[in-house]
């Protein structure tokens, strides 16, 4: 299989890549590091590991992340900014993914995020965002977290599918990698006009018109 040869499944994830997330600043207030001093120590803490995780309550989370990162704030507060940091579905979102659904009947369409109950159920555009997928893989759910190998694998068996078979966008490098690593065809793409720039080399959509 060649890296041009349509895939069996293409997989999205969700916050930067689909949804829209506000500034870290609406997060995090004054407190907000810059984006690549934040992510890798979000995707690392152990408060959000357990929480995307599917080890804790949405409480829990709250009161171990206010401590974890020394936040001027509490842990009521922490869980406003933290539901309204999701913003809906980017412009275009809809589009893309009914028409790669439609022009491509066989093709399995899904998500993949490190997500949590609070997001998944309460966000913006929640209930669209829940249609759009024939496959959720949500990390609460299943109890596995990327970019660990594991989730990877249990992707592909619930698929029934080789890991060359799946194409993959994601707005986090070490995501991607590890996708790769797994044998994927993955690549970062932080808005829906770059996963489509992606999928029309796979001719699986067409391209915007200038």
């Amino acid at each position: 299989m060649t890296n041009t040869d349509r895939p069996a499944a293409v997989i999205f994830d969700l916050g930067g890549v689909i949804v829209m997330l506000g500034p870290l600043s609406d997060l995090l207030g004054s407190y907000a590091p810059p984006a690549e001093d934040f992510w890798p120590r979000w995707l690392h803490s152990e408060a959000v590991r357990a929480y995307e995780g599917g080890y804790c309550t949405t409480d829990e989370f709250a009161d171990a992340l206010t401590s974890e990162f020394s936040l001027p704030f509490g842990p009521e507060e922490l869980l406003r900014r933290f539901a309204a940091w999701p913003k809906g579905l980017y412009p275009g979102a809809t589009q893309l993914l009914e028409e790669l659904s439609e022009q491509n009947p066989a093709l399995t369409v899904g998500a993949l995020s490190n997500s949590n109950p609070l997001h998944w159920s309460e966000q913006n555009d929640a209930e669209q965002i829940r249609a759009l997928f024939d496959t959720p893989f949500l990390s609460f759910e299943m109890k596995l977290l990327k970019p660990d190998p594991a989730i990877y694998r249990h992707v592909e068996r619930a698929l029934g599918l080789e890991p060359p078979e799946i194409l993959y966008f994601d707005d986090n490098q070490i995501n991607v990698d590890g996708a790769i690593n797994a044998g994927w065809r993955a690549h970062v793409a932080r808005h829906p006009d770059e996963c489509r720039r992606y999928l029309a080399t796979y001719r699986l959509v067409a391209t915007l018109k200038a």
